[in-house]
């Protein structure tokens, strides 16, 4: 598994995750799922990516999208 494929599935784990939280716990969880979308979408126009960061430092190997 690259990078990208690690920040993709952890985004969408979240997405779920705050989602799954929202609906069974609090909805104050939603703001999870708002917080993942605006870093997904601010990530697409900067590259900067702290997830992205978060998995080179655990030793995966680089893709195209955050380098």
């Amino acid at each position: 598994m690259n990078v990208d494929k690690a920040v993709l599935a952890f985004a969408g784990f979240v997405v779920l995750f705050g989602l799954a939280l929202g609906t069974y716990v609090s909805p104050y969880w939603y703001l999870l799922t708002v917080f993942a979308g605006l870093n997904m979408i601010q990530a697409s126009f900067t590259g900067f990516c702290p997830a992205a960061i978060v998995f080179k430092k655990l030793g995966l190997r680089g893709g195209c999208a955050f380098n």
